[in-house]
């Protein structure tokens, strides 16, 4: 293979797949960088074949002579400049971005029996968490705490300072505007947290109030329209950090990050906007300037209309969305009303290795 010869050796070497480079039993590697001879060359390559008979390269090292076999097929899949770097998932080249009109009568939904019973269904459900942001879940059972039995389903429940799980209703001496009956437009949750909450899971018990009508909006979408129509906006506002904060009689959290997160290629991959949370953003005046034009462009595009999906929760709906990507919004509704939610937050990275499982026992 001609592209062989131009892999850096030290890349190679450090992935060779023999048993005393990796522990057979869990792929781990048994060396350190520093191991390896510091004028590490290919000495010669060689056709071959791996232990399962699939077509592979040997590759003999200099100045030590260690041998390693490498399957073609890993070769195509990994040398440098075959294909496309595609990261973890998490950034928007691997989403479906989407508006509402986009998502007209193809809600990702699934009944909980039939998401409980059949891995398919699971799998689907989990998958549209990571492509489109979220899933409903239908018909869960209405009792208390469920939700954290929903969360367990696909990993393991995040405990914040609201607890293990929060309750989403009017409260008497509210520390969030959350447990009020006031409207809520779209933000992301804990914004002040590093690392931030990257799911969100709301399971409706009662609503019944009139008003509390709920909104999602495709953040990574919204980012990218901004990029489109105003480049100057988006660069600032994936530069400059933001003071995020939250304090209450027991908690005092910070966290500085931009509005829009992007990788090292430029791709959106994180967005916190929360204007209940935002501080005081220290800058100079000019840059201030520039920030906060910036900050309103993006709100204002984030309230248009054909933006934000707008759905009514009923009992039984449990929705699981990404805290990192999504922005969730409410009307405001009756405060004599009756209206009551649970909430709990979990990691992606958990329903992400729960599908990759379910994924591989299905193939």
């Amino acid at each position: 293979m001609e592209s062989l010869a131009s892999a850096p050796p030290f890349w190679l070497r450090d992935n060779c797949p023999c048993p005393a480079c990796r522990d057979p039993r869990n792929g781990q590697k048994l060396f350190q960088i520093t191991e390896l001879p510091a004028a590490l060359t290919v000495d010669s390559v060689h056709d071959a074949h791996t232990p399962d008979g699939a077509a592979a390269l040997e590759v003999v090292w200099a100045p030590d002579g260690h041998r390693s076999v490498y399957a073609e097929t890993w070769l195509q899949d990994h040398l440098l400049g075959t294909t496309a770097a595609s990261g973890d998932g998490r950034t928007e080249d691997d989403k479906e971005l989407w508006d509402a009109p986009g998502l007209a009568g193809r809600l990702p939904e699934a009944d909980w029996d039939a998401y409980l019973t059949d891995p398919a269904v699971r799998a689907t459900a989990l998958e549209s968490v990571l492509r489109l942001g979220f899933v409903l879940l239908r018909n869960v059972p209405v009792r208390d705490r469920q939700v954290l039995d929903v969360a367990r389903t696909f990993g393991y429940v995040r405990e914040t300072n609201y607890g293990e799980l929060f309750e989403v209703r009017v409260e008497a001496d509210p520390n969030n505007l959350a447990f009020t009956g006031a409207r809520i437009t779209p933000h992301t949750d804990n914004p002040y947290r590093d690392p931030v909450p990257t799911l969100q899971l709301l399971h409706c018990l009662t609503n019944a109030a009139q008003g509390g009508d709920s909104g999602l909006v495709d953040g990574f979408h919204a980012a990218a329209l901004l990029r489109a129509e105003a480049p100057e906006a988006y660069e600032i506002l994936t530069r400059v950090p933001v003071p995020f904060a939250f304090a209450d009689e027991h908690t005092e959290l910070r966290a500085h990050r931009p509005l829009i997160g992007a990788d090292r290629d430029g791709r959106i991959r994180e967005i916190r906007f929360n204007n209940r949370s935002i501080g005081a953003v220290r800058l100079p005046v000019d840059l201030l300037d520039a920030f906060y034009a910036a900050y309103r462009r993006f709100g204002e595009l984030l309230l248009r209309p054909e933006l934000q999906l707008d759905f009514r929760l009923t009992p039984g709906d449990c929705l699981i969305f990404d805290n990192t990507r999504l922005l969730h919004a409410r009307t405001a509704f009756a405060e004599s009303g009756a209206r009551h939610l649970q909430g709990a937050y979990a990691d992606i990275d958990g329903l992400a290795s729960t599908l990759a499982v379910l994924r591989r026992e299905t193939m």
